[in-house]
């Protein structure tokens, strides 16, 4: 009994002496200072591991140099994260996925046998996005100071707007069809006219007896000269030299007149213009117009503004409607050209209504200013295509004025007043010529002495003091008195 009770405390005290040699021991305690575990001790612990849980990332190689190619050294700064770094947590168990790795500090006392039989993973392909690696620099340091960047998600292309091409392709196309379209409606309009008023048993035709801008038959009625502008000429008749109707309609074929034509309403018209023959025309000046476009016209016009006054409407007579304004050189020419017959056609009061919607104004003077003094000017609106016959009325005033002012003289009272008019408005005229040539010419004379002052202001001292010596002996030689010598005998 003894002897075993011996045998026991033997044993004890031998494993006693061997777990005080054990490497196990030689581990600190984590609740005592100044102790940490060996980090001999803790490799050999995770080397007793199966290798197969191993992670697959090769661990750090160490070389004998103090500072490794493939380490950063402890002076570099703390922002580079470091490949291996040592746990946050003394106390927390070692891990397959978290075992705990030397300081930066030690690897210097590393040995590289101690990794001998590793297995060594082959390289992988570089990583071509952004965001994965920075999702394995996350991984592989995990207590880095630096928070992982979170990948950027790539936006998926959005689809391209096409609103401007559309927009300037959409004007574009408009613009192109309306161009046709107008110019197609202006020729409408100006070929309706014609085929009202200027062809065969037409009221030029019986009036003229050349039509168009040719002499042959087969020439062309109208002249276009541009999409919205066609004129017809007409010659061959008793008391003038000849006709010039000029249409102006609107500009249909462009866009952005045709929206401002929505916004300004605008109408298209036709003037007449007839050249009287010198002595076919005697001293008459009379015009009539609507309201407002009577007082434009007397302003503008010369003739108007010299010679002739609106006239008050005469009592006990017949006269035009209240739209209307009449500016004669005289009262008895303006009751001589309104007729009964004119009343009754078209300035009447009920005619004016039905057929004076589209009158715009009528003008005679012998005054004119321009190359023909003499001119018969007539303005008229013009309705669409289908309703050209609306102005046949207005139309037919233009031969009839050329035959009543061919045919008409005043009387001698007038004629004597209308003649001292003229002559008094000619000496007026004669003096601002003069008046005019004598502006220009001192101007000349200006320029010329301004020349000359600069020119002298350019000349030197020397120059200055020949040219006064110069002028002075002009001066002293014209002062001089004329000495006539006789020979005697």
């Amino acid at each position: 009994m003894e002897k075993l009770t011996s045998l026991f405390i033997f044993f004890s005290l031998l494993s006693l002496l061997f777990l005080s040699l054990s490497p196990s021991c030689v581990l600190a305690n984590s609740h005592f200072e100044g102790f940490e575990p060996e980090l001999d001790d803790v490799e050999d612990d995770d080397l007793s591991l199966p290798l197969t849980d191993l992670p697959l990332r090769p661990p750090p190689l160490t070389q004998s140099d103090p500072e490794p190619a493939g380490i950063s050294s402890p002076d570099r700064d703390s922002d580079t994260p470091d490949p291996v770094s040592e746990p946050s947590d003394p106390q927390s168990t070692p891990s397959v996925s978290d075992s705990p790795k030397p300081s930066p500090t030690s690897f210097n006392y590393w040995d590289e046998d101690e990794f001998e039989g590793l297995p060594i993973e082959q390289p992988q392909e570089p990583v071509q996005q952004s965001s994965k690696s920075a999702e394995d620099s996350a991984s592989t340091n995990p207590n880095s100071d630096s928070k992982p960047t979170s990948p950027i998600p790539k936006l998926a292309n959005a689809p391209k707007s096409y609103t401007v091409e559309i927009v300037c392709g959409s004007f574009l196309v408009i613009f192109v069809i309306n161009y046709f379209t107008g110019k197609r409606e202006n020729e409408n309009i100006a070929l309706s006219w014609a085929a009202k008023f200027a062809t065969k048993d037409s009221i030029f035709e019986k009036n003229f007896s050349l039509l168009g801008v040719g002499e042959g038959e087969d020439s062309p009625l109208l002249l276009k000269e541009g999409q919205n502008v066609f004129k017809f000429y007409a010659s061959g008749r008793r008391y003038c030299q000849g006709l010039l109707a000029t249409m102006e309609l609107k500009s249909r074929h462009d866009l952005i007149s045709r929206l401002y034509n929505m916004v300004v309403p605008c109408k298209d018209e036709i003037s007449f213009e007839v050249y009287m023959n010198d002595d076919a025309m005697d001293h008459i000046i009379f015009a009539v117009a609507r309201k407002k476009a009577a007082k434009g016209m007397q302003k503008d016009l010369k003739d108007l503004q010299r010679f002739a006054g609106i006239l008050t409407p005469p009592s006990g007579r017949k006269w035009v409607p209240e739209e209307l304004s009449v500016i004669s050189e005289s009262k008895e020419v303006a009751a001589d050209l309104i007729t009964e017959a004119v009343l009754d056609q078209v300035f009447g009061e009920k005619s004016f209504e039905k057929f004076g919607k589209y009158f715009i104004s009528m003008h005679f003077s012998d005054q004119h200013s321009g190359m023909h003094k003499k001119m018969l000017l007539f303005k008229f609106a013009l309705p669409d295509a289908n309703n050209m016959a609306d102005i046949s009325r207005l139309v037919a005033l233009v031969p009839y004025y050329i035959d009543t002012i061919g045919r008409y003289k005043l009387s001698s009272q007038a004629r004597s007043k209308t003649e001292t008019a003229r002559s008094k408005a000619a000496q007026e005229a004669y003096r601002e010529l003069q008046n005019a040539r004598q502006e220009a010419l001192q101007k000349r004379k200006a320029e010329k002495k301004k020349l000359m002052e600069e020119a002298e202001a350019k000349l030197s001292a020397e120059a200055l003091r020949r040219k006064e010596a110069k002028d002075r002996a002009k001066q002293m030689k014209k002062a001089m008195p004329k000495i006539k010598m006789s020979r005697t005998r």
